[in-house]
Protein backbone atom coordinates (compact mmCIF):
# COMPACT_ATOMS: atom_id res chain seq x y z
CA UNK A 1 0.00 0.00 0.00
CA UNK A 2 2.48 2.47 1.19
CA UNK A 3 5.03 1.75 -2.27
CA UNK A 4 1.61 2.24 -4.28
CA UNK A 5 1.10 5.58 -2.75
CA UNK A 6 4.91 6.53 -3.46
CA UNK A 7 4.73 5.34 -6.76
CA UNK A 8 1.70 7.57 -7.45
CA UNK A 9 3.33 10.42 -6.07
CA UNK A 10 6.70 10.09 -7.58
CA UNK A 11 5.08 9.60 -11.30
CA UNK A 12 3.82 13.09 -10.96
CA UNK A 13 5.95 14.49 -9.42
CA UNK A 14 8.44 16.76 -11.71
CA UNK A 15 10.91 14.59 -11.01
CA UNK A 16 13.30 17.24 -10.45
CA UNK A 17 15.15 15.40 -7.03
CA UNK A 18 15.55 12.33 -9.82
CA UNK A 19 17.28 14.87 -12.33
CA UNK A 20 19.58 15.98 -9.14
CA UNK A 21 20.11 12.38 -8.35
CA UNK A 22 21.19 11.33 -11.88
CA UNK A 23 23.55 14.37 -11.59
CA UNK A 24 25.38 14.23 -8.77
CA UNK A 25 25.41 10.30 -8.49
CA UNK A 26 23.04 10.42 -5.08
CA UNK A 27 19.61 8.49 -4.33
CA UNK A 28 16.55 10.84 -4.97
CA UNK A 29 15.26 9.31 -1.82
CA UNK A 30 18.07 10.96 0.29
CA UNK A 31 17.53 14.33 -1.99
CA UNK A 32 13.87 14.35 -0.87
CA UNK A 33 14.75 13.72 2.95
CA UNK A 34 17.85 16.38 2.66
CA UNK A 35 14.67 18.56 0.99
CA UNK A 36 12.42 17.79 3.60
CA UNK A 37 14.64 18.60 6.38
CA UNK A 38 15.47 21.57 5.11
CA UNK A 39 11.91 22.70 4.56
CA UNK A 40 10.75 22.24 8.26
CA UNK A 41 14.30 24.06 9.30
CA UNK A 42 13.66 27.53 7.21
CA UNK A 43 9.60 27.61 7.36
CA UNK A 44 9.36 26.45 3.67
CA UNK A 45 11.46 28.33 1.80
CA UNK A 46 13.32 26.21 -0.58
CA UNK A 47 9.55 25.11 -2.11
CA UNK A 48 9.90 28.28 -4.02
CA UNK A 49 13.40 26.84 -5.41
CA UNK A 50 12.20 23.86 -6.11
CA UNK A 51 9.28 25.09 -8.44
CA UNK A 52 11.81 27.46 -10.05
CA UNK A 53 13.77 24.14 -10.60
CA UNK A 54 11.09 22.05 -11.83
CA UNK A 55 9.87 25.25 -14.18
CA UNK A 56 13.16 25.32 -15.81
CA UNK A 57 13.38 21.37 -16.36
CA UNK A 58 9.73 21.36 -17.46
CA UNK A 59 10.76 23.67 -20.17
CA UNK A 60 14.53 22.97 -21.07
CA UNK A 61 14.33 23.52 -24.14
CA UNK A 62 13.72 26.82 -23.93
CA UNK A 63 16.70 27.12 -21.95
CA UNK A 64 20.07 26.92 -24.34
CA UNK A 65 22.62 25.31 -21.72
CA UNK A 66 26.39 25.15 -23.48
CA UNK A 67 27.75 21.54 -23.35
CA UNK A 68 31.11 21.71 -21.55
CA UNK A 69 34.02 20.61 -23.58
CA UNK A 70 36.13 17.56 -22.96
CA UNK A 71 39.59 19.29 -23.85
CA UNK A 72 40.97 22.61 -25.48
CA UNK A 73 40.94 21.46 -28.46
CA UNK A 74 37.81 20.11 -28.74
CA UNK A 75 35.49 22.50 -31.05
Amino acid sequence: MIQSILDYFEKRSFGVFKWWGDKLGIRASSIRLFFIYVSFLTFGSPLIIYLAMAFILEHKEFFKFKKRRKTVWDL
